[in-house]
């Protein structure tokens, strides 16, 4: 009998170093915390993870720099960040979570509201500049360099010279509304796809899709 206990212990032992030795993954979405930017077109980041979470049962938790969630799929573990230092320090929360997670920046993906392109447009990039975007400009400062994945969102450019700031702070028309959860579903399949088959097939799959 003590032999049998014996190999089950050691099943155990094994199982859980598998399940510690899980591959992590760190997903932020950028926004601003706070009602007043709830459903906004700079908070499309929080909302793409908040449609992930609401599909899959998950629950953010109030954490250091962030709020919080894990997703399992295909034996990957997706930290789920929102950062709750506003979209300008953004680098300070995702720098923190790598760490604390064990997470290198080729498992970084962060999800970003994008001006320059169409309304819906989603776009996969492997690096690349700021493009004005304060956040990225805040992760490029903090991290030192431009080399991590990003999921651009397209917002459009449906506004009057001058309006810029009005107009992604603003909250999504009727129309953009409508179109949204099928936008998500979408970027939510490539957050799946970055874990899974990675991130030159995942761009191949799907940008300007």
């Amino acid at each position: 009998m003590g032999n049998i206990f014996d190999r089950i212990k050691q099943l155990l032992v094994s199982e859980k170093k598998q399940s510690d030795n899980t591959v992590k993954y760190l997903v932020a979405g950028l926004g601003n915390i706070g009602r007043e930017y709830e459903n906004t077109r700079h908070n499309i980041g929080f909302d793409v993870l908040d449609e992930l979470a609401n599909k899959e049962g998950l629950k953010f938790e109030d954490q250091r720099y962030g709020n919080v969630a894990e997703y399992k799929f295909k034996g990957r573990t997706f930290v789920l960040l929102k950062p709750s230092t506003y979209v300008n320090l953004s680098g300070k929360s995702i720098n923190f979570w790598m760490k604390k997670e064990k997470i290198p920046v080729e498992r970084l993906l962060v999800i970003v509201d994008d001006l320059a392109l169409p309304f819906g447009t989603l776009r996969l990039k492997a690096k690349g500049s700021d493009a004005g975007h304060n956040g990225l400009k805040n992760i490029q400062e903090v991290l030192g360099h431009n080399k991590y994945a990003r999921l651009r969102f397209g917002l459009g450019d449906n506004y009057s010279r001058g309006r810029q700031i009005d107009f992604v702070l603003g909250k999504w028309d009727r129309d953009e509304a409508a179109a949204l959860p099928e936008r998500m579903d979408k970027a939510i399949e490539i957050i799946k796809g970055f874990g899974t088959v990675g991130l030159a097939q995942t761009m191949s799959q799907y940008n300007n899709k």
